[in-house]
């Protein structure tokens, strides 16, 4: 089943690369108490992920600070490694925002929210949307038709309807 407005967020653990190295982040205790924007892409550099939306939170990255969002975190069923690069590559990680690996699926899978492309070498990828929590608790929840668009779910998307 899809996670829906209203859910509550299935907890899961991802990774983030760190100084020290893969650290494991509980999406359960980053989101408690807080009010997060998460949004997931089908993977790391691919075409629209890397031209579209990962730009369009890096854009409107103080305009969700300034609507209380204390943070913005983008995941991909990736592994921490190539969420850093990419992070650093895309300017994602200089304006703030928390780039996770959710290399097992997890909680893409937890969401509901996997897909496959095997001609594009895509497998347990998660579908394109973006999401505002609050508490743990998802309150605007914007998945995209396609995994190759980015519309409903781009940051200025998400902002136009908080």
């Amino acid at each position: 089943m899809t996670i829906s407005e209203g859910d509550m967020l299935p907890d899961a653990t991802l990774v983030q690369l760190g100084a020290d190295g893969p650290t494991p982040v509980s999406m359960a205790e980053k989101t408690k108490g807080r009010k997060v924007v998460i949004f997931a892409v089908p993977g790391a550099y691919t075409p629209t992920c890397h031209s579209a939306h990962v730009p369009s939170f890096v854009r409107t990255k103080d305009q969700f600070a300034a609507k209380g969002v204390d943070e913005i975190i983008c995941v991909s069923v990736n592994d921490p490694f190539v969420m850093k690069a990419w992070g650093e590559v895309t300017g994602a990680t200089a304006a703030g925002i928390t780039m996770l690996g959710d290399a097992e699926s997890s909680f893409t899978k937890a969401l509901g929210m996997t897909f496959d492309a095997p001609p594009a070498g895509l497998m347990a990828r998660s579908k394109r949307y973006a999401m505002l929590v609050e508490n743990g608790k998802v309150t605007l929840f914007q998945p995209e038709e396609s995994p190759g668009m980015c519309e409903v779910s781009a940051g200025e998307a998400l902002l136009a309807n908080m």
